[in-house]
């Protein structure tokens, strides 16, 4: 998703830091540590990420992001809009990733519909919000899913914006947008490139619960998201996107 709010064209933003999210396996990286209570019988147990870090799990290793915030890349896909401040950077597509997300300012507009029917709609009242207060487009868009299960279409759903800094706009509601400050969370993550529908990030919800039922050290902590990295100018098999669950650590037994 590029531009000012007038073009969808957005000015690469200068100093961000050159990334690349290293390919350790969950056995040696730092979001695992051993755990030898009983002896030589030794169990995972979860460590949760520093906020704005992005520690490689499971799927694809050898896959990495460069760049930095406003032009982050893998393989064939690109973000060139810049995240909000403390975001950790996207999860490149066949990766997992445990990741732990700031408080975030958001502006949300919310459906009942078929989200492939409904993300449009959604998306000109937020875009409208964000011009008419002079606010820069950021990347992703989020899509929150509420009573998801697996291969079914939610009970509800929204869609939000997200504020670069809390500075821009106050909290509060206007008209259709409620504009609010998201909790901080640690979530799964699973990168994905092709077309933004509900099925494409149904499967990726289906490679996380794998994911999760091989590391019992986590669980779930709240309900499904999408983050969508790309506008609707660029053609839908290089589009980056990722599923995400919240998860919080297990009680070791």
């Amino acid at each position: 998703m590029t531009g000012k709010t007038d073009g969808m064209k957005v000015a690469s933003m200068a100093g961000g830091l050159m990334l690349l999210i290293g390919c350790a396996s969950p056995q040696s990286n730092p979001a695992f540590r051993e755990h030898a209570p009983d002896g030589p019988d030794h169990t995972q147990i979860a460590v949760v990420p520093a906020p704005g870090q992005a520690v490689r799990v499971g799927g694809d290793t050898a896959v990495s992001v460069t760049g930095g915030d406003g032009d982050f890349r893998a393989g064939r896909v690109r973000v060139n809009t810049p995240l909000p401040v403390g975001y950790p950077p996207p999860t490149p597509p066949g990766a997992i990733d445990l990741k732990t997300y700031p408080s975030v300012r958001v502006a949300e507009v919310s459906g009942t519909e078929h989200p492939d029917r409904g993300m449009n709609r959604t998306f000109w009242p937020l875009f409208n919000h964000i011009k008419k207060h002079d606010i820069a487009m950021t990347s992703p868009v989020e899509v929150s899913y509420r009573g998801m299960e697996t291969r079914r279409q939610p009970e509800s759903w929204s869609m939000a914006f997200l504020y670069r800094t809390r500075e821009l706009n106050e909290v509060g509601e206007e008209g259709q947008v409620t504009v609010r400050d998201a909790d901080p969370m640690t979530v799964v993550a699973v990168g994905l490139r092709g077309q933004y529908t509900l099925a494409r990030a149904q499967d990726g919800m289906s490679q996380i619960e794998s994911w999760l039922a091989d590391n019992p050290q986590w669980k779930p902590a709240g309900e499904w998201r999408s983050l969508y990295y790309n506008g609707p100018m660029l053609f839908s098999w290089n589009k980056w996107a990722e599923v995400q669950l919240p998860v919080e650590p297990a009680e070791v037994q």
